[in-house]
């Protein structure tokens, strides 16, 4: 008999225990970096998403979209600016902000996952009041910090076998678009749907310890005690930071993980070895 398919026989055996486990379970993935750098990328990732919901979880897709807008704004020929790495958004900036990432990669996400026999919804923040936003900063403009979360047009979504795929905008009181980092819009709907993960897909492969080397399993305290130390620094501080916050709101446990790997989610969830740096309550 092949020693492939025997390899694979005893892959699916091993996993039947974190099947049951994650059966109608919610899973919030932040998508972004490599995970959407290429056709082959993105099948892998989509294929991934509808397995995932095939045996019983109920995933849910928020997106990035950065190096898309920066493309479009630079070939129109509007100039971008950046404070503490979050986009300075004028009205302007904000049209564009909103096409590229509710128009066309979020589109691009949802005929991916329809192209493997999942049946997605694209739809962003500012959709069934999803996302009410208050302004993050002055400075920034148009940048929004998620004020309140309402997860019932993603229940309703869910209960009809629909995958959500959420671009990262909101609405303020008045009804005007804020743009969202898609890492905190992320951490807010997980939140609200006190769902039982987060995996935050980046281009590295997780925490790292004061030696460099690779840490799998994390406490909220020992974040706040590498933040303080310095072992957490640059870009890692958000995504940290948004870990933190995620589970004071309810989320079971958030993963950083690298999504250059492929079928990284599915390693995370159904295998003993993991795929990235677990970060818990406690």
């Amino acid at each position: 008999m092949n020693r492939d398919w025997i390899a694979t026989a005893r892959t699916l055996s091993e996993a039947l225990p974190y099947l049951q486990r994650y059966d109608g379970a919610i899973v919030v993935i932040k998508l972004g970096g490599h995970a959407m750098s290429s056709p082959e990328a993105m099948d892998t990732f989509a294929r991934d998403v509808v397995l995932m919901q095939q045996v019983g979880v109920n995933p849910v897709i928020v997106h990035g979209g950065g190096p898309m807008i920066n493309q479009m704004l630079e070939k129109i020929g509007i100039k971008s600016d950046f404070l503490g790495g979050k986009r300075v958004t004028d009205a302007a900036t904000m049209e564009v902000v909103e096409m590229v990432l509710s128009g066309t990669v979020n589109k691009r996400i949802v005929q991916a996952i329809n192209a493997q026999g999942g049946r997605a919804v694209g739809l962003s923040g500012k959709d069934g009041n999803l996302i009410t936003c208050d302004p993050a900063d002055a400075t920034l403009g148009l940048v929004g910090e998620p004020a309140e979360v309402d997860p019932r047009i993603l229940r309703t979504l869910f209960a009809d076998g629909f995958i959500p795929v959420i671009a990262p905008l909101g609405a303020g009181r008045a009804q005007e678009t804020y743009n969202i980092n898609g890492d905190t819009a992320a951490g807010a709907i997980a939140a609200a749907l006190k769902a039982d993960r987060l995996l935050l897909l980046t281009d590295i492969d997780g925490v790292r310890g004061a030696s460099g080397e690779m840490l799998t399993e994390l406490t909220v305290e020992d974040i706040r005690n590498m933040i303080a130390e310095g072992v957490i620094a640059g870009g890692m501080i958000p995504k940290t930071e948004t870990a933190i916050a995620a589970i004071e709101g309810g989320v079971r446990a958030v993963v950083i993980l690298d999504g250059r790997a492929p079928n990284a989610p599915l390693l995370e969830l159904f295998t003993d070895h993991g795929a990235g740096s677990r970060i818990r309550a406690s």
